[in-house]
C-alpha cells in the first residue's frame, strides 16, 4: 500500500509538472542571476551559471532583450537589467492596500523607537521587505524594499513562520537551504529554530539581537489574515547602541497594538497578543 501511495504521489507530481513552461522558469532565472555580485553578465556566464548551452541561453537573452528587461553593451557585449524589471515588483507593490494602511502605524512607532520600521511578508525561506520607514539620522538601518533575508536570522522571518499552519512550517523547515552562519549569534540549526518558533507563538513577538547583522537589533509582530496566518509582520530595527533594550520595552505595547488594528483590517477576529506585557518584557 506504501508503495502505491508513493507512486500515486510521483504521478500526480509528474502530471502537474507538465504544465510547467520551461522556457519561462528559464528566462525568469536569467533575470534572477543579476544582482550586487552580477551586475552584469556575458552570455558565456549565464550559460554557465545555469548550466545551458550558449545556443539556447542567446534564445533567452535575446528575448528578454526584445521585451525590455535586458539591454546589452555595444562595446563589451555585457547584458545588465534595465529599469523595466522594477515594473515587475512595484505591479505586487501597487496591488497591496496592507502598504497603505501599515503607514502611518509604521511611521508612529518609527517615531516613538527613533528606529526604522519595516513590513514584510514570507516567501518560501526568505523574508522581503515591501514597505520601509527609515529612522531620522545617520544611525538608519538600511534595509531596501524589495531585500530577502533568511528567515531563520531576522525578527520578522521567525514570526512570519512560526505563525504558519504547522505542516507548513514543517515543510518550510525541512526545505530550509543551509543555515548560514552571519554571526556568532545565528541559530545553527533546525532543532533550535523549531524551539525558537515555539517560544515566539507564546509570547506573541520575535527578537532578533545580531543575528543577522552582530550590531542590530530587531523586534517584530504579525499581521494576521482572517484564518489567524501571519501574512505580513512589522519590525522595528536599529543599532544596539541606538535601539537599547529598556526602548524596546517601551515600544513593544505600541507593537502589540499596531499589528492588532493592522490584523484587524486584514479581518482578524480572534485574541490578537499572546502574552501578557509583563511576561514579554522579561523574554527579551
Amino acid at each position: 500500500m506504501a508503495r502505491t501511495e508513493k507512486g500515486g504521489g510521483r504521478g500526480e507530481e509528474a502530471r502537474r509538472n507538465a504544465y510547467v513552461s520551461n522556457a519561462l522558469v528559464r528566462g525568469l532565472n536569467i533575470l534572477r542571476l543579476f544582482g550586487p555580485e552580477h551586475a552584469t553578465l556575458s552570455l558565456a556566464d549565464v550559460a554557465r551559471l545555469l548550466g545551458e548551452t550558449r545556443a539556447s541561453c542567446f534564445r533567452y537573452l535575446y528575448t528578454l532583450q526584445h521585451l525590455g528587461y535586458l539591454e546589452q553593451d555595444t562595446k563589451t557585449k555585457r547584458f545588465q537589467l534595465t529599469p523595466k524589471v522594477m515594473e515587475l515588483g512595484f505591479a505586487y507593490l501597487n496591488s497591496q492596500p496592507l502598504i497603505d494602511v501599515a503607514r502611518p502605524e509604521m511611521e508612529r512607532l518609527r517615531d516613538l523607537s527613533q528606529a526604522s520600521c519595516h513590513l514584510g511578508v514570507l516567501d518560501g525561506a526568505a523574508v522581503v521587505y515591501i514597505a520601509r520607514v527609515p529612522a531620522h539620522g545617520v544611525t538608519s538601518i538600511h534595509i531596501a524594499v524589495g531585500a530577502r533575508l533568511p528567515v531563520y536570522a531576522t525578527a520578522m522571518g521567525k514570526v512570519l513562520l512560526a505563525y504558519q499552519p504547522r505542516e507548513r512550517v514543517e515543510s518550510l523547515l525541512a526545505a530550509l537551504p543551509s543555515m548560514t552562519r552571519f554571526t556568532e549569534t545565528t541559530v545553527r540549526d533546525v532543532e533550535t529554530l523549531r524551539q525558537e518558533l515555539e517560544a515566539v507563538r507564546e509570547r506573541g513577538f520575535a527578537f532578533s539581537d545580531g543575528e543577522y547583522e552582530a550590531e542590530v537589533r530587531s523586534v517584530a509582530v504579525p499581521i494576521f489574515n482572517a484564518d489567524g496566518v501571519a501574512e505580513a509582520a512589522i519590525n522595528l530595527a536599529g543599532s544596539k547602541t541606538a535601539f537599547a533594550l529598556a526602548r524596546l520595552h517601551e515600544v513593544l505595547p505600541e507593537m502589540f497594538r499596531a499589528g492588532e488594528r493592522l490584523s484587524r483590517f486584514k479581518g482578524y477576529l480572534g485574541r490578537y497578543q499572546v502574552s501578557e506585557i509583563s511576561s514579554a518584557k522579561e523574554s527579551v
